[in-house]
């Protein structure tokens, strides 16, 4: 079943035509990757699935989103819920200066949950989802900015599903951690699918082949092609796709 419908939809900074008529359907529960080169218009697209585009002037968008069935776009849409639902996890860690408690309980508290054993609970879920309770447990007063990088993130992951979102974007969640870190979040995001519908953006080509269900490759604004992941990577239909995968260009 798909949970997420684009349609038609066209993107235009000022008068830069940014993405150009994308019709891609996203089911739920699977991993799908965004890839290209850089400029191509993939984190933009990632961006208007929960409207963070909202906060760029001069943007313009034509076409329709919808995530659960729901238009996104429709003027009636409450925004807060909408991010709520589809959470975000950008590409460096970005803990808020608080504790590593704080951080997982902001989002709740700002949506009414108050009770402490509510919070708790919340707190241990969370962070047993993002594969970080055992190492910080003990230390939930301590300062998040005090964790190392790759932990960092995935409380920050861990933040986004504090508040039970549907979806999770990712915008290339990896390309500042080494390769420890990276493969802890891969194997986490392996974990996570079986309850949320994620899509990521990466340049890492290896990653998308290594973690999605379903692959798109945009160049140039253009959703060129989206298939199963294997199915780009061995067999692509488009040879700009294959180009690209081979290294030819980007």
């Amino acid at each position: 079943m798909s949970i997420i419908d684009v349609q038609d939809l066209n993107l235009y900074y000022g008068q830069h035509h940014a993405l150009h008529n994308i019709q891609i359907e996203m089911q739920e529960k699977t991993i799908t990757a965004l890839i290209g080169p850089s400029g191509c218009g993939k984190s933009t697209f990632l961006r208007t699935l929960n409207r963070m585009n909202d906060v760029i002037p001069n943007v313009r968008i034509t076409g329709s989103i919808k995530v659960s069935g729901q238009d996104i776009y429709k003027s009636n849409m409450d925004v807060e819920f909408l991010r709520k639902n589809v959470g975000m996890v950008f590409q460096k860690p970005n803990p808020f200066p608080k504790s590593i408690y704080d951080n997982i309980t902001y989002g709740p508290r700002l949506h009414g949950v108050t009770e402490r054993s509510k919070l708790d609970e919340i707190v241990e879920t969370s962070l047993k989802q993002a594969a970080l309770w055992e190492e910080v447990k003990d230390v939930l007063k301590k300062p998040a900015f005090g964790l190392s990088g790759g932990q960092q993130q995935r409380l920050c992951i861990a933040r986004a599903l504090a508040v039970n979102p549907e979806v999770l974007l990712m915008d290339e969640p990896t390309s500042a951690l080494d390769p420890i870190s990276t493969a802890k979040i891969e194997e986490l995001l392996d974990e996570l699918k079986t309850t949320y519908s994620i899509v990521i953006v990466t340049h890492n080509m290896q990653q998308a082949a290594r973690i999605s269900d379903k692959t798109a490759f945009f160049l140039n604004g253009e959703l060129v092609e989206y298939d199963a992941t294997p199915n780009i990577f061995q067999n692509p239909t488009d040879k700009r796709t294959e180009d690209y995968i081979t290294g030819r260009f980007g």
